[in-house]
């Protein structure tokens, strides 16, 4: 595949596909809401709901895709809920006309609410469970969560990009770097890198009698921390008590190292920062500009700056502290 997008990737492909391991849809496919994959819900003749994820062409490689596998096969091992992909004919993950995809068994659910304290406890058991068979090993494969990825890479992704106005340039990469300098003092390294989810907010958990974790595609090294921030919401004084309730609930299986909550702040800018390069490097792709037209606007770079002052502005104050 010598490029990044989707651009064969047709319905009479992708049933040719799932027919490839021997798999018969008797539906349409149902496309989800996915960019940087593709994904598609079909019922087959077997009756059963399955979901096919088509892996974007060049983004990881086949250790690291395996890695992802592995780690959901062994936390449902764990009976941790995950979704995890299917083991067919010996392997879990396939390829077909140069597209390497994935099937798994279709999960439904309503959304997590990040506000209600008692789904947070259920949320705490969960990923303490999760850790504590995360950190028996580490993945060999799978990148780190560190500050060249998620802020030097993606601060050359914007400078040399086309999509941040002309008239907004200055005062854009003038706080940018402001936030990415801030971040760099800010995040330090002192804790014991772990296996992670690596992308746990609300849209990649499903709540049925309880939790269901979703869409490992982001999972790699990192601080147990990176798998509990995104829950949080609020002002401070609401993320302290959603905060505490996490984390009385994630010591019941796994113990929480509380000097990693002075890495919140920094997560969460680096996470600004890699998601609008991510958007940037994907606008070619004809899925973003349907999804995201904002992205183009001027209004939404005039929200990013202020946004990112307001970032700044967070990253020096004192950390939540339990």
């Amino acid at each position: 595949m010598s490029d990044f997008s989707f651009a064969g990737l047709n319905p009479d492909l992708i049933l040719d596909a799932i027919e490839s391991v021997d798999i018969q849809a008797s539906s349409g496919l149902l496309a989800l809401n996915s960019y940087e994959n593709r994904v598609y819900q079909f019922l087959a003749e077997d009756n059963k709901r399955y979901v096919a994820k088509f892996y974007r062409p060049q983004r990881w490689t086949n250790a690291q895709i395996q890695e992802e596998h592995d780690f959901a096969l062994e936390l449902m091992g764990e009976e941790i809920p995950i979704v995890a992909p299917l083991v067919i004919n010996g392997q879990s993950l396939h390829e077909h006309a140069e597209y390497r995809f994935a099937l798994f068994p279709s999960a439904g659910g309503r959304q997590f609410e990040v506000d209600n304290l008692n789904q947070l406890e259920w949320m705490g058991r969960f990923i303490g469970r999760m850790h504590r068979v995360a950190q028996s090993k580490p993945f060999a494969h799978r990148p780190e969560v560190c500050t060249k990825s998620y802020l030097d890479i993606p601060k050359q992704v914007l400078l040399t990009g086309s999509l941040v106005p002309h008239h907004l340039q200055t005062a854009f990469h003038t706080i940018l770097d402001m936030v990415i300098a801030e971040t760099k003092s800010k995040f330090t390294t002192n804790y014991k890198s772990m296996r992670l989810h690596g992308d746990l907010h609300p849209g990649n958990i499903l709540w049925r009698d309880g939790p269901t974790f979703v869409d490992l595609d982001d999972c790699r090294m990192g601080p147990a921390v990176q798998d509990l921030w995104m829950m949080l919401s609020g002002d401070r004084q609401q993320q302290f008590i959603q905060l505490d309730t996490l984390v009385e609930a994630y010591d019941e299986f796994h113990e929480f190292d509380t000097n990693q909550l002075s890495l919140i702040e920094p997560l969460r800018a680096m996470r600004m920062v890699h998601y609008m390069a991510w958007l940037s490097q994907r606008w070619e792709d004809p899925a973003f500009p349907h999804a995201f037209p904002w992205f183009a606007e001027d209004k939404y770079w005039e929200n990013q700056i202020l946004a990112l002052k307001e970032q700044f502005s967070a990253l020096q104050e004192p950390p939540l502290r339990l």
